[in-house]
């Protein structure tokens, strides 16, 4: 199996964890936020999952289909990292168009989407320089 692929099957599994950690008890303060700083809603769950099965598909289904979804999804998920950074809300969930820009602390912000920046940076970095070496 060449890395993108291996990659992809390190997202699907990535974002089934994040999906399960959001119903996992001791991860949620009293208020229900996920580490005390955000909720995760069905629709977030319905996001994150299907980003990993489109990610799981994906490398089981070729090396090119694995590198397309990593140039596709890497731009798309850094993005609402940097939104969400600037925002406070993110448009993949929607949450731009629903809530508007929120008045979080920096520090909610920072840590609300860095998992958005490492994880979209970490993907582009795959699609386009990863997947541009041979193997």
């Amino acid at each position: 199996m060449d890395r993108v692929r291996a990659f992809g099957w390190g997202y699907f599994a990535l974002f089934v964890l994040v999906v399960a950690v959001g119903y996992v008890p001791g991860f949620e303060d009293a208020d229900g936020n996920l580490f005390g700083l955000f909720k995760l809603d069905l629709y977030d769950d319905s996001l994150h999952l299907a980003s990993g099965l489109w990610a799981g598909i994906a490398a089981w289904w070729s090396y090119r289909a694995a590198r397309a979804y990593f140039r596709l999804f890497g731009p798309l998920y850094f993005l609402d990292g940097v939104l969400g950074l600037l925002t406070g809300s993110g448009y993949l969930d929607g949450g731009i168009f629903l809530y508007g820009s929120l008045d979080l602390p920096l520090l909610t912000r920072i840590f609300a989407n860095l998992p958005h920046l490492l994880i979209g940076g970490a993907a582009i970095w795959v699609g386009y320089r990863l997947a541009a070496r041979p193997a």
